[in-house]
């Protein structure tokens, strides 16, 4: 596997001529033209004033434009890719908080953002898509000026990503060129990909997942990329038909979904035999993994990651070698242990907070002492899961510590409950929460979506509950959903849901 030191390197190193993004009703753009697509948008950058650790915000529909506009910021500037779903106010904080230089937006768009970097005085470039050129190819409102490729050190920031904070404002997670490099050579690694594998990129391109997972794992390993217009469940399966994609990556509800459609697919499942299916971002459900390995007849590779390790941090890895359901696997890149709450590590079979430590995981959070702080420990980074390594160094999550549900002293993983609830055959989807209770503290709640055409009472799930679980886990409030509240990216969302339910007066 090449060893690659940053985005500029990872995208020249290669075959000129092998392909590199694709995209629906569009001819592939090779390694060789995107190569040179990034060192004229580099140059184009420096000569309006914009420099190596100049934040420019993105703010883009996922697509092939997106793939490769943030290659070309990250090789040359700071890449900021934002949701575009975003309000006024988001983009107000955001904007701010990134001190962004520049902020990219689609030719002609009609976004908030835009007002508010008028306001700010930001600049905004334009791109517009060169429909008339290979996938991903663009032209900006600043002219495109011919130079050299961007050589950045391995050390300077190539990407800054906000985490979602649960009490606090989001805190800015700088990644340097190696984290990403190092990160991607980790994943390339683990799905053992080579110069034909081609990924079908449905996760969000403003997300670490998709940013990382996907694209920059591919391009690591010489391959390529297949990037629609972002996650449509009707139009998955003609994507992933005419794409040839040898795998893809998501997250469990996206998974669900795409499975409620498989069986009117069968004919293109057939057909485009996939050589994995890989899971990251939440923990996948094993009924879920054991429909997936059934429907597509290939291995599900469940994956544990985070922003601050620029993705991967242990993965189950693929066939002949053991996969667990229900883990996220062994260390897969870098070191992983368990820490008790003074700071010893923990032997196996003992749980505690999961911490990691390596060439992938930021240096630390920007701007943020107290963060940086209370987010390292002698050298490892507290990931905040609450987690258990078995004798072979398989990691299984039981919660992250703010979701763990404290009812009257007695401490309660959202994620047991789940496990539990999700092998009642009416259910489809379910999240455990905590409900505020004025003598416990906290009480046992969970959300559920019942399979199409299923029916089931919160007396039958509460009874089968009751089969597997002490009293004091089951659920005392079971509210049923056409569908789960999510964040931006897809992930189901503990903290906080008894307020969005409604169920908090």
């Amino acid at each position: 596997m090449n060893a690659y030191s940053g985005i500029a390197d990872m995208i020249s190193g290669g075959d000129p001529q092998a392909p590199a993004i694709g995209a629906p009703d569009r001819h592939i753009l090779s390694r060789g033209e995107l190569a040179r697509l990034v060192a004229r948008t580099g140059a184009a950058l420096r000569a309006i004033g914009i420099g190596q650790q100049s934040a420019v915000a993105i703010v883009m529909p996922n697509g092939p434009e997106m793939a490769t506009a943030f290659l070309a910021v990250a090789a040359s500037a700071v890449a900021a890719p934002l949701n575009a779903a975003y309000r006024a106010d988001e983009f107000d904080f955001y904007l701010a908080d990134l001190n962004a230089k520049a902020l990219i937006l689609p030719a002609g768009a009609d976004s908030p953002a835009r007002d508010v970097a008028a306001k700010r005085s930001i600049p905004v470039i334009e791109l517009a898509p060169d429909l008339a050129a290979p996938a991903g190819a663009f032209t900006l409102s600043i002219p495109f000026v011919e130079g050299a490729a961007p050589n950045p050190s391995p050390e300077d920031v190539a990407l800054v990503l906000h985490t979602s904070g649960t009490t606090s404002r989001p805190k800015i997670v700088p990644l340097t060129h190696r984290n990403l490099a190092t990160s991607a050579g980790n994943i390339a690694r683990t799905l053992k990909l080579t110069p034909a594998d081609r990924s079908l990129v449905i996760m969000p391109l403003f997300h670490i997942h998709g940013l990382v997972g996907a694209l920059l794992s591919s391009l690591h390993a010489g391959g390529s990329v297949y990037c629609p217009a972002g996650f449509n469940a009707l139009k998955f399966f003609a994507q992933l038909d005419e794409s040839e994609a040898t795998w893809y990556s998501a997250v469990p509800t996206m998974h669900q979904t795409i499975l409620a459609r498989a069986k009117v697919n069968a004919e293109i499942i057939a057909r485009r035999r996939l050589r994995f299916i890989r899971s990251s971002s939440a923990s996948l459900p094993p009924p879920v993994m054991k429909e997936l390995e059934e429907v597509f007849g290939c291995p599900v590779i469940e994956s544990y990651g985070m922003t601050e390790a620029a993705h991967q941090m242990a993965s189950n890895p693929l066939p002949p070698a053991s996969r667990k359901p229900g883990s996220v696997g062994i260390a897969a890149g870098p070191e992983v242990a368990i820490m008790a709450p003074d700071g010893k590590l923990l032997k196996a079979g003992e749980i505690g907070e999961i911490v990691i430590k390596g060439a992938n995981v930021t240096p630390g959070y920007a701007n943020n002492p107290k963060a940086n702080e209370e987010g390292f420990r002698d050298g490892w980074f507290r990931t905040g899961d609450q987690g258990i390594m078995d004798a072979e160094g398989y990691v299984s999550l039981t919660g992250r510590l703010k979701e763990i549900i404290n009812r009257g002293g007695e401490k309660i993983s959202p994620r047991e409950v789940d496990d539990v609830l999700m092998e009642h055959p009416a259910v489809a989807q379910i999240v455990t929460f905590a409900l505020p209770h004025d003598k416990l503290g906290e009480e046992v709640a969970a959300a559920v979506v019942l399979n199409e055409g299923a029916q089931a009472s919160e007396r039958d799930l509460r009874d089968f509950a009751a089969k597997h679980l002490a009293d004091f886990k089951v659920p005392k409030k079971i509210v049923f959903l056409a569908e789960i509240p999510k964040g931006a990216t897809g992930k189901l969302q503990r903290i906080g849901l008894a307020q969005k339910l409604g169920l908090v007066s």
